[in-house]
């Protein structure tokens, strides 16, 4: 039976958790041949994040250093250490529906990898600001002509992965502008991405992405990777994938 990791990269998301975590579909994963493990990577958090992961079934990891992109990245070796096949991530805000990571599932089948496009899918009333959308919509088509190769929502924190596919990506990021890298990463190893429309709702609690410094950031990414397409670690011949504290 070939296994399936969730991985939710968390900080102080008690209240999300609590709410995302039931709602992955394992019946229906089973009934599909998945045998189903959640990962929470977990980022200091003081709300009891790490208590309602574990009680609700959940392996909880501590990440080092700080921001979502240490979290992911450590997820990512914590998985390709791990015996499963695949990994879905997605951030537990209630932003995403884990009930949409079935269809996902069916579509990477045929793909790489592939990622939930809210852009052309249903955005709720209050999920994104106007300043976000366009921000959005900005950076994606930057990174399509930059790199020459399509996207169609560069900042989704949706993803889906097979163990080969994952392997193959290079990253070095900290914090907000890892998915970015991960597109240009994509990009530059010639990986198969598919898109496919999803639903994208308000978040639960308070949002910690800032829409201008952290545009900057992802901007500023697209730029260093597009001229120096390897992280300098790899260039060192180092990991990539680990943090140094």
């Amino acid at each position: 039976m070939p296994h399936l990791t969730v991985m939710l990269p968390a900080i102080d998301e008690a209240e999300g958790v609590a709410e995302i975590i039931p709602r992955i579909p394992h019946l229906e994963l089973e009934e599909l041949g998945w045998d189903v493990s959640i990962l929470v990577i977990d980022g200091g958090s003081t709300d009891g994040t790490v208590q309602v992961s574990e009680k609700l079934g959940a392996e909880v990891i501590q990440q080092q250093g700080t921001g979502k992109g240490a979290a992911m990245r450590l997820g990512f070796l914590h998985f390709l250490k791990s015996n499963s096949d695949t990994l879905v991530m997605l951030d537990c805000d209630g932003t995403y529906h884990p009930e949409e990571i079935i269809k996902i599932l069916k579509r990477l089948n045929k793909n790489n990898i592939v990622i939930g496009d809210r852009l052309r899918g249903r955005i709720d009333d209050g999920a994104m600001t106007r300043l976000n959308y366009l921000g959005n919509h900005l950076l994606t088509w930057i990174a399509t002509t930059l790199f020459g190769v399509i996207t169609n929502d560069l900042c989704s924190g949706y993803w889906a992965f097979s163990r080969e596919s994952l392997s193959r990506i290079k990253l070095n990021s900290m914090k907000f502008e890892i998915e970015a890298e991960m597109f240009t990463s994509c990009a530059t190893e010639g990986i198969n991405i598919s898109f496919i429309p999803i639903r994208y709702s308000k978040r639960i609690g308070e949002a910690k992405l800032g829409s201008v410094p952290d545009g900057w950031i992802i901007l500023r990414k697209l730029l260093v990777r597009r001229i120096f397409p390897t992280p300098v670690e790899l260039r060192l011949g180092e990991s990539n994938l680990v943090i140094k504290n």
